[in-house]
């Protein structure tokens, strides 16, 4: 599955805080400048992160697992996190 979420996190904040997310379950198997990789028993899921427009920052986060899957919803929960950063006041829900 693929998600995406345009934010003015800037790309550095954004890969910072997958990195926080992802490596309390997944473990840290590849990283560069602008993406990284986590994998383990759930799967693997790719971040992604690119300037665009100006000030926004596009963030893609890429799995190896069908919709609706543990580490599907771990993505959705980072976007949703990464949101949060961007606006504080944003109260994150859902079941995630």
């Amino acid at each position: 599955m693929r998600y995406f979420h345009r934010t003015t996190v800037t790309p550095d904040a954004a890969l910072a805080e997958a990195v926080r997310a992802f490596g309390r379950h997944l473990t840290p198997s590849e990283a560069a400048p602008r993406h990284r990789v986590f994998s383990g028993s759930l799967g693997t899921v790719t971040v992604r992160v690119r300037a665009e427009g100006g000030h926004y920052t596009l963030v893609t986060v890429t799995t190896d697992q069908p919709g609706e899957s543990e580490l599907d919803k771990l993505a959705k929960r980072f976007l949703g996190e990464v949101h949060v950063l961007a606006e504080p006041d944003h109260i994150l829900r859902g079941a995630y």
